[in-house]
């Protein structure tokens, strides 16, 4: 355990100073030990808001006004966006020579998907003033960055999965080397795509955008994570500070790279930065707390992939830590969390973000 701590310990050097999250803290039963404040001092700021109860009124109002206005259909509007993203992918990794990798980066990329972290890049872009058409290329490069992610993620060495979105997993279908090498080149491929092909914006604006996105899935983002997620296994004696730090780099990170890059490119103020940073945090760990749910709730034909696989593998989750019904208070407080940040915006551009998080809630698979 001192070993695990010490890691984790590392891999925090050098963030931005995050305190745990308000859920967390109502969810520890247990008096705080020398071990656990390792994590405290060097955790980033999420989901910390001071006023709960007082911008409770407020975020009813928020929604309530584009809800009554009758306006917003976020069935229409994430279907739509979703067809933009795909046809954007679809031109941003055409077949060339060698004609066989370049069908393998396409294989998971084009997959069946959700296109969560498109849509927050593209949505806060546009919450802020700025255009789709300038954020489309970063939301590409997420969901290039993504697709590697899951990629690797299936792979025997990692999480060793057979499925995923609801067909075979990448190496079963290409090989786990053609698997790690279409993996670096689409994460390569997603930073040349966001610097070449955004228009309409700054240099250091870019150079900005760019250098937040490598943070974030880099060792001290999600590729610190998912080593802390290894190298935790079922272990006895682990902490909820240590899944939650495992699911905030892992999963949270990218929901945060996506909607900060999109409020750079669109200009956001520092301010708006700010909130936006808090909301994607709860909107990324919201996500992995309800995956967690439905991987013991839900069938393998219900999800798309292999349903109570972390059971099996005696993996950390949240309904394992503290129960199914603490774990589904925690997500409905994470989107409540995330939607008091978006207070203040332009009601009709938050309608978005708002249902984002209505619909992470209660996604079913």
């Amino acid at each position: 355990m001192s070993m695990l701590i010490g890691v984790i310990h590392n891999l925090a050097r050098g963030t931005p100073n995050r305190s745990r999250s308000a859920g967390t803290k109502l969810l520890l039963s247990s008096e705080e030990t020398p071990e656990a404040l390792l994590f405290l001092p060097k955790a980033r700021t999420f989901c910390n808001s001071k006023d709960v109860s007082k911008n409770e009124a407020e975020v009813i109002k928020h929604e309530n006004t584009f809800r009554q206005a009758g306006v917003f259909d976020f069935k229409s509007y994430m279907l739509q966006k979703i067809k933009s993203v795909n046809k954007a992918l679809d031109a941003a990794v055409p077949i060339r020579e060698p004609i066989k990798f370049h069908e393998a980066m396409r294989y998971s990329l084009l997959s069946e998907g959700k296109r969560v972290c498109p849509v927050l890049c593209i949505a806060t872009c546009e919450l802020v003033g700025g255009q789709e058409s300038t954020a489309m290329p970063a939301a590409c490069g997420m969901e290039m960055i993504h697709a590697m992610c899951m990629m690797h993620d299936d792979l025997p060495c990692m999480d060793n999965d057979d499925l995923r979105r609801g067909k075979l997993s990448h190496h079963k279908v290409y090989g786990e080397n053609v698997t790690v090498l279409a993996g670096y080149s689409l994460v390569a491929l997603a930073f040349e795509h966001m610097a070449i092909a955004t228009k309409g914006v700054h240099p250091k604006t870019m150079v900005r955008a760019v250098g937040e996105l490598a943070r974030l899935i880099g060792p001290e983002g999600a590729t610190g994570g998912q080593v802390v997620d290894l190298l935790c296994g079922g272990k006895s004696g682990t902490r909820l500070e240590e899944l939650e730090y495992i699911h905030r780099h892992k999963t949270a990170d990218f929901a945060e790279a996506a909607s900060i890059v999109g409020a750079i490119l669109g200009g956001a103020s520092e301010d708006e930065i700010n909130r936006l940073r808090k909301f994607s945090q709860c909107i990324g760990l919201l996500f992995q707390v309800v995956d967690d749910i439905l991987d013991v709730t839900k069938s393998s034909e219900q999800l798309g992939k292999t349903a109570g696989k972390d059971l099996l593998a005696n993996k950390l989750t949240y309904p394992k830590m503290i129960g199914i019904d603490k774990s589904k208070k925690y997500a409905q407080k994470l989107s409540k969390e995330a939607k008091e940040q978006l207070v203040g915006f332009d009601p009709e551009k938050a309608a978005p973000l708002l249902s984002v998080a209505d619909f992470v809630l209660h996604r079913q698979k």
